[in-house]
């Protein structure tokens, strides 16, 4: 393997205040938990879709931006993941233009089978993102929303009984991988990790809804290795990351009832290439 980059670890801090960052649809879209101990969880899927959505339009200014500072030239970033895409005309093209053609496949991977070469275009993706988990469980609030017009034929207003399900607060952590290793079979280069570490701190602000209108990052805190194998172990980094409350199994009010780190120590400093917050990160060409 030629390494095309070094191995990176990253933890978002995601704060929840009044929004659902992630319903679930087996539960009438209530915000996801874990049921043995209530605490909150933003899917992996979930948070790649909104990465997807910024990629995917052309027009939006966070792709144009994301583009311009990391000078990403002649490099196609289309996305796979699309609703309306052309089935036929992708199983038409060959491998070399299928890995070229789609940003989101050299990323994320994909399991896109062509009926007639089976596995052709199935590729483990080089970043893997683990699912977001909340520090303490999470209280969620049901409300009935009404409509001043009717919705429904012979109906002058319209209500939707608890169709209002929001997380009162909480803080969530999530990790995030990037692996070289798999560099090789979907020709994900440094562009590609550069535009994904561009878009990540505004995956949400950029696709807020009326059901998530605040779902902010905190800190995207990004941990570039020495080497493509690795430097420093990643439960060591995500341990030292992770935020702390004073009592844990209890549902929160607020971001102030976390002690939220700053940095890292330095012992574990030393042992990387470099390390900062994608949040704050400055990037040369940006325009937004």
């Amino acid at each position: 393997m030629t390494a095309r980059f070094n191995r990176g670890t990253g933890l978002l801090i995601i704060n929840v205040v009044n929004s659902n960052p992630n319903g679930d649809p087996d539960q009438e879209s209530e915000p996801r938990t874990f049921e043995g101990d209530g605490r909150g969880l933003i899917s992996p899927v979930s948070f790649k879709r909104k990465v997807r959505d910024l990629m995917e339009n052309e027009d939006g200014a966070v792709r144009k931006a994301a583009l311009a500072a990391v000078g990403a030239g002649d490099k196609a970033f289309g996305i796979l993941e699309s609703r309306g895409r052309n089935r036929k005309q992708i199983e038409a093209m060959d491998l070399g233009a299928f890995r070229a053609a789609y940003w989101d496949g050299r990323v994320f991977g994909n399991t896109f089978v062509q009926e007639k070469d089976q596995g052709k275009f199935i590729t483990t993706g080089v970043v893997q993102v683990g699912p977001g988990v909340s520090i303490a469980p999470i209280e969620t609030v049901r409300l009935t929303l009404t409509n001043k017009s009717g919705v429904q034929e012979g109906k002058e207003r319209g209500m939707a009984p608890l169709a209002f399900r929001v997380v009162r607060h909480g803080l969530y952590a999530m990790p995030f991988f990037v692996n070289p290793s798999a560099a090789d079979k979907s020709l994900c280069d440094a562009r590609d990790i550069d535009v994904l570490k561009f878009v990540i701190p505004h995956a949400y602000a950029h696709t807020a809804s009326g059901i998530r209108p605040q779902v902010e990052i905190v800190h995207a805190w990004y941990a570039e290795h020495k080497t493509p194998l690795g430097s420093c172990p990643d439960p060591l980094l995500l341990a030292a990351l992770k935020p702390k409350k004073a009592d844990p199994d209890q549902a929160s009010g607020g971001v102030e009832d976390y002690d939220i780190p700053k940095t890292l120590p330095d012992e574990l400093k030393t042992r990387l290439a470099s390390f900062e917050d994608l949040c704050i990160k400055d990037w040369p060409a940006a325009t937004c």
